[in-house]
């Protein structure tokens, strides 16, 4: 039994009222007995409690036992009900259980016939309780999970729309250069069965390569993309002066066929921990959309500038801007620059940006980026300074802004 038995007995006799629950207290080690006697209190009181069981006779002056009882199956449907009737009054104990009494009990009552009969009510109505609640848990426990199956269902139906138009985009993506290549490809053939002189054969071969290049950078960004959230992806951090880096990397940027530049340099070491081939990465994907930003002759800055303990790389076209809208969707993995014409037929996947975005962020930092449409663009990576564990104190002053270097591309 669980809990402490809580009945009503019902009772229009004084002596009986009195009577049944001094057996029953002596009888059952732990009960909770209320009394009333007359059948309108004892609905009174069934509205307010949920008793474990209820003992009524069967005849009393106004409402009588089975009229309570038709009541009581209206408002406590689950509650036992127990009548108590006279011998040779059979009938009426037969319409008591039609009418839906859990057992009836004979006068002279019987006290060890009613605390069975009474325990078997009680334990019946406990068992019964507890099915409704486990079964009304098991019910709350059905509606999450069904809330879980709908938003799992709604995450999964989502992933496959952006899959499916993640892959509308790289064939789109992989169909220009690919075709530009097939183009170059046949138009070589024609030239060289034409014999058409060195110089042009030598730019449709530079076409080719750039169709090439621009093919693998948008497959490295595609792999880049998919390992960027997981273990797979590994930075093999160092200290670098990022001064030297910087320059290095516009050497190679601008060798052969690439933009002049030009470049300042203050001369202090502008050491961060990185790996050095994404950061790289990096700064070449923010240089390549620079590019297709600014108009043809217009310049490209780069500043390396030392704030407190972070470094600061910016990279500044004057070009058309970006759109507003853009500028705070720029983390999305399938960004696109929408209704900027220089970035027309020429427009990446945005992924780039992301895997740009992403990697700075493995190394402690993050991308800035401000545009004014008209006026070009802004944007600057933060990376943390090395710092040498073996060094006690820092001079104030190397915390302070300062402009390393600058150069300046002409595009």
């Amino acid at each position: 039994m669980t809990g402490t038995p809580y009945i009503l007995v019902v009772d229009d006799d004084p002596a009986l009222l009195r009577a049944l629950p001094q057996t029953l207290y002596l009888r059952i080690k732990e009960i909770k007995i209320d009394t009333c006697d007359s059948a309108q209190k004892a609905l009174e009181l069934a509205r307010q409690y949920d008793y474990d069981a209820i003992i009524s006779d069967i005849k009393m002056p106004g409402m009588d036992g089975l009229a309570l009882l038709k009541e009581l199956r209206e408002i406590r449907s689950e509650t036992p009900v127990l009548l108590i009737t006279g011998h040779g009054e059979h009938d009426l104990a037969i319409q008591a259980l039609r009418g839906g009494a859990y057992d009836y009990i004979l006068k002279p009552v019987d006290r060890d016939t009613l605390v069975a009969a009474l325990l078997r009510a009680i334990h019946a109505h406990q068992l019964q309780r507890r099915v409704t609640e486990q079964h009304i848990a098991l019910s709350m426990h059905a509606n999450v999970l069904e809330q879980q199956v709908q938003k799992r269902t709604a995450e999964l139906e989502a992933a496959n729309a952006t899959k499916e138009k993640f892959m509308k985009i790289v064939a789109h993506e992989l169909k220009a250069p690919l075709e530009n290549l097939k183009g170059m490809t046949q138009l070589l053939q024609r030239q060289l069965d034409a014999e058409v002189p060195g110089d042009v054969l030598k730019q449709g071969l530079a076409d080719m390569e750039h169709s090439v290049e621009r093919t693998e950078t948008l497959v490295q960004d595609l792999l880049d993309s998919s390992l960027m959230d997981t273990n797979m992806f590994v930075l093999r951090r160092a200290p670098h002066d990022l001064v030297d880096l910087c320059h290095h990397l516009l050497d190679e940027y601008t060798l052969g066929v690439g933009p002049a530049f030009t470049c300042e340099f203050r001369g202090d070491l502008v050491e961060a921990e990185v790996d050095a081939d994404r950061l790289r990465q990096v700064i070449v994907s923010l240089l390549g959309n620079a590019q297709k930003e600014a108009p043809k002759g217009s310049p490209i800055t780069i500043t390396l500038q030392q704030s407190g303990y972070e470094a600061i790389i910016s990279i500044r076209d004057v070009g058309d801007g970006l759109p507003p809208d853009f500028v705070t969707q720029i983390s999305e993995q399938l960004s696109r620059m929408p209704d900027v014409k220089a970035y027309g037929p020429h427009a990446g996947l945005g992924l780039g940006l992301y895997v740009a975005r992403k990697i700075v962020e493995r190394h402690g930092g993050h991308i800035d980026v401000q545009s004014t449409q008209g006026q070009g663009s802004l944007f600057s990576i933060h990376l943390p300074l090395y710092v040498d564990a073996n060094k006690t104190q820092i001079d104030a002053q190397t915390l302070e802004m300062h402009t390393q270097a600058v150069w300046t591309l002409i595009h």
